[in-house]
């Protein structure tokens, strides 16, 4: 079972997408325009995206390359009208791993989600794992380095893209402080922002639980930041 996102501007084929996914036991979200998709890839672990491209407030192709500059290993078809070859050469140029033309065979599409669902998990398609150590273990806890995954004495635990990137970024900085403006620059957001609406702390205190058990913690620095460290 895979988390799939669906992004289609059209209400009756979005529900209807949706309706044909959950009964291959998949769960589903869905987006009806670019920018509030932008909004669900980053607070939702997302396995797959079903992309159309013509939508509204960000099209599908600049979504397309925001999603290959951010989720570099993230499973993307695009589903769309335009059947052209130079469209199908432009989006899989951009980074799209495959293209099925409206209208579309039930079958057919849930066989294309399910190989590219099986292909993100060989080998050759995973992204490297970034082990992190403590005294007690030399793989307690262990990062997707590209996708927002972790786990914990090989046990999954369920990530944000924010707390994946803050959580990467601590791992990288392990023993050291690491600042709000480091981690304004990885969320790509003005620096005030962590301080002003206290959302730092929040993903400090969601980070705390997931990571109970791991032998590590996150130390706060008083007036500085934040440290990975080894209980």
């Amino acid at each position: 079972m895979a988390h799939l996102l669906i992004i289609e501007d059209d209400d009756l084929l979005r529900d209807g997408l949706t309706d044909l996914l959950k009964q291959s036991a998949h769960t589903v979200c869905n987006s009806a325009d670019g920018l509030s998709a932008q909004s669900l890839l980053q607070e939702q672990v997302i396995d797959a995206v079903i992309l159309d491209l013509g939508l509204p407030q960000l099209d599908g192709m600049s979504l397309l390359r925001w999603i290959r500059q951010r989720f570099e290993s993230l499973p993307v078809m695009i589903l769309t009208a335009r059947e052209g070859i130079n469209d199908r050469v432009e989006g899989l140029l951009a980074g799209a791993d495959d293209y099925l033309t409206k209208p579309f065979n039930n079958a057919e599409l849930t066989a294309r989600v399910q190989a590219l669902l099986r292909r993100a998990r060989l080998p050759a398609f995973n992204a490297e794992v970034r082990p992190v150590t403590s005294p007690d273990d030399s793989q307690c806890l262990q990062i997707d380095s590209q996708l927002p995954r972790a786990w914990i004495f090989g046990q999954p635990i369920e990530l944000t893209q924010r707390e994946w990137e803050l959580l990467r970024l601590l791992q990288q900085h392990i023993n050291q402080v690491v600042s709000r403006e480091d981690v304004a620059t990885v969320w790509q957001s003005d620096a005030a922002e962590p301080s002003a609406s206290n959302a730092l702390e929040v993903y400090i205190h969601r980070l705390r639980r997931k990571l109970s058990g791991s032998g590590l913690n996150i130390r706060n620095i008083r007036g500085l930041g934040y440290m990975l460290e080894p209980q």
